[in-house]
């Protein structure tokens, strides 16, 4: 997902200023598919407002705190926002995964290492698994948000089954 695409679209729900935005992201889940520094928020946020795509609304200044820059979809934005919706929508599913790289040389690896290697690795795809869930619990989601968790729960429970049997089949635990 692109960077412009997820910023438009929580400002298509209304104002925000960029904390918020950020706060947003981690509380639905957002940051489990799409990464992107800290930083490159801000500077998308600032190309948006050059752009035209968004605007400043209120700037509200609290004594002993930063300033809170709010921001809102302009016509404009709302216009690629569609479009950009349009872009990601077309776009395949892409199949990559680290462990991929790792099973093509797996057999020159050392077993009990590799076997311990991936032994982590599913434990932490059921701690991801477990977030999605809570959060799908805890948060009041939009239907494409929820599918996106369902779909997401669905992939991470079927990876832990096929790892389990990689880790079953090539180094018998």
């Amino acid at each position: 997902m692109s960077l412009k695409l997820l910023i438009l679209g929580l400002l298509m729900e209304g104002e925000k200023h960029p904390y918020e935005i950020q706060q947003q992201v981690k509380t639905r889940g957002i940051d489990c598919y799409v990464k992107y520094a800290k930083g490159s928020l801000y500077y998308a946020i600032n190309q948006l407002e050059k752009g035209g795509m968004i605007e400043i609304t209120q700037v509200i200044r609290e004594s002993n705190r930063p300033d809170k820059t709010m921001y809102r979809i302009t016509k404009t934005g709302e216009a690629e926002f569609q479009e950009l919706l349009l872009q990601e929508m077309r776009k395949p599913m892409q199949l990559t995964n680290p462990i991929y790289t790792a099973l093509t040389f797996a057999s020159h690896g050392d077993p009990a290492k590799m076997g311990e290697a991936l032994a982590v690795n599913i434990q932490e795809v059921q701690r991801l698994a477990a977030l999605l869930e809570s959060i799908m619990e805890q948060q009041q989601l939009n239907w494409g948000a929820k599918t996106i968790l369902i779909g997401a729960i669905e992939h991470l429970h079927a990876e832990v089954r096929w790892m389990e049997r990689i880790r079953e089949q090539s180094w018998g635990r």
